[in-house]
């Protein structure tokens, strides 16, 4: 069955559903969410994107992220997601919505993203179809890394950090 992606305009109202690879080969506006969990500490789990992925394929990212499921409440979904790519339950809370788009070769991610975060003290188990490795790390030490890595990392993954880090005030 092929995954279907809510289309959206530019204030997040939704106008369709369209095939997952289409939109991204069309580069249409649609609905995702990133999640971004931290601990007690204050560290943020990242996860490493599956070499299987068909963009940014063995980065470094936030925790968790996909696109809802069209019909579905988006913090459900969301909720639902991490369950499955992560194997971690936290009681998520939205912080921000915006907008971004960039080119991946012949694919385009042209995202209405809303950012979520969440708390969890724990290891998480991997669903290795979606991320093949995970780590906690302390936010100086990761924008440290980035700075000296970039490409390291994914694309929206590096346009949010420092918003999610002054929105929960780290």
């Amino acid at each position: 069955m092929l995954k279907k992606v809510i289309l959206v305009d530019e204030k997040d109202r939704e106008i369709g559903w369209e095939e997952k690879i289409k939109v991204h080969k069309d580069g249409k506006l649609h609905r995702a969410f990133s999640i971004f969990i931290f601990n007690s500490k204050g560290e943020i789990l990242l996860q490493k994107r599956a070499e299987t992925k068909y963009h940014s394929p063995g980065l470094w990212t936030n925790t968790c992220c996909s696109h809802p499921t069209p019909g579905k409440n988006l913090i459900d979904e969301a909720t639902r997601r991490l369950k499955e790519e992560m194997g971690i339950e936290s009681n998520l809370r939205e912080i921000f919505s915006f907008i971004y788009k960039s080119n991946w070769g012949d694919l385009t991610e042209y995202e209405f993203d809303h950012v979520f975060v969440g708390k969890f003290d724990g290891t998480p188990a991997l669903n290795k179809e979606e991320a093949e490795d995970w780590k906690w790390i302390k936010p100086e030490e990761l924008k440290r890394d980035i700075k000296e890595n970039p490409e390291k990392y994914t694309y929206w993954f590096k346009l949010i950090l420092d918003r999610v880090l002054k929105a929960i005030d780290l």
